[in-house]
This record gives C-alpha cells, sequence and structure tokens, in this order.
C-alpha cells in the first residue's frame, strides 16, 4: 500500500514552533522526521532565493539525545 503524502502551508515561526515541540520527544522516535522535514523546507527557502540557517530553519537545532 502506497502511503498517501500532504502538502502543509506554514510561517517560518510555525515551522520552528514544530521542530521545538518535536525536539522534546525522545530522539530516536522523531529524528528521522526532523531530517524530512528540515530538508523540504530549506529546499523551498533555496528556491525562494532565501538562505537557510546553516543547521536548519531559520536557527533550529538538532535536538541531542
Amino acid at each position: 500500500m502506497t502511503m498517501k503524502k500532504i502538502n502543509l502551508t506554514l510561517t517560518i515561526d510555525e515551522a520552528n514552533l514544530i521542530f521545538k515541540a518535536l525536539g522534546r520527544l525522545p530522539f530516536n522516535e522523531v529524528y528521522e522526521l526532523i531530517g524530512k522535514l528540515n530538508e523540504q523546507a530549506n529546499a523551498q527557502l533555496t528556491a525562494n532565493g532565501s538562505q537557510p540557517a546553516a543547521n536548519g530553519i531559520q536557527g533550529f537545532t538538532t535536538p541531542q539525545q
């Protein structure tokens, strides 16, 4: 069965809030999702002429274990 996909439209602040919430969860449960979201967000920011932060969306840092 193919997984259905959805597209969300968020402000950078909303995206950062999602990253902040995910950062409170156990890293081993969310690291793949964080990576996927970060990759997509950075691709969109780059395509729009914005420069994503070196470590992710606007200052988001990957949570430590």
